[in-house]
């Protein structure tokens, strides 16, 4: 998941801030892709201490990781989830505000449904994806989650996909239709192009043109795609 998150950011074709929100501790964006290179000093937790406003406390924890990319580190421990249970809802609206900036926000979630999981950013993101392999016991792990994605008391707004190594064995409108959440983007199994973002591996060759590479970017632009068509069915909705 975490991959997938830093490589969409870094093939994303706007500005992009990545927040990494999975409450199970221990930065895998500083930890894997920076490979240790970079301390941890600030992220989510120093929001919810911090005397400023959510919005300027913000702006202090923010590091760039290239020019068009920057990131808001997770926590450095599981046990530290619990105090981040404040810190969503006004994080939300300081997000919100970054568009105004031409910044967009990918928000790395990780596993659901635990303690200090970031509710309220999904509740409000433009497109929530639930990412899954194709292959039974994924598509069975991915089910009860994408129930509730389906559910109006969810509060996800416009729920999808992302499927990685779609048609082995099974094609995205087979996925689609069990799941009953439409597939939004697919991406390439490459565990060698993914250690790039994953653990800051040597771009192999041909790594900038190469199937997944173009598969983020293709993954990047269906994803937008997605979001637009979600908010004019949002404005239509309000304008009957």
């Amino acid at each position: 998941m975490t991959t997938t998150a830093v490589g969409l950011a870094f093939c994303w074709p706007r500005p992009v801030l990545l927040v990494e929100a999975d409450p199970t501790g221990g930065s895998g964006i500083l930890a894997g892709f920076l490979k240790g290179t970079a301390p941890y000093d600030g992220g989510l937790v120093e929001i919810a201490l911090s005397p400023l406003s959510t919005a300027d406390a913000l702006r202090e924890v923010i590091r760039p990781l290239s020019p068009h990319v920057t990131l808001v580190a997770g926590t450095r421990t599981h046990g530290q989830a619990a105090a981040l249970r404040d810190v969503w809802e006004p994080l939300t609206a300081a997000l919100a505000d970054l568009e105004k900036s031409g910044q967009d926000v990918i928000v790395d979630a990780g596993r659901l449904g635990l303690v200090g999981s970031p509710a309220p950013l999904l509740d409000t993101a433009d497109a929530t994806l639930l990412l899954t392999r194709t292959n039974l016991p994924s598509i069975s792990a991915t089910r009860s989650w994408a129930e509730t994605a389906r559910h109006p008391a969810s509060g996800w707004r416009h729920p999808g996909l992302l499927l990685v190594d779609e048609g082995r064995p099974y094609r995205d409108t087979e996925v689609s239709k069990v799941l009953g959440v439409p597939v939004v983007a697919d991406l390439p199994d490459d565990p060698v192009a993914a250690a790039v973002y994953h653990r800051g591996a040597k771009p192999p060759r041909h790594f900038d043109t190469g199937p997944y590479v173009r598969g983020l970017q293709a993954a990047a632009q269906s994803i937008q795609a997605h979001v637009a068509r979600g908010r004019f069915a949002l404005v239509e909705e309000a304008t009957r």
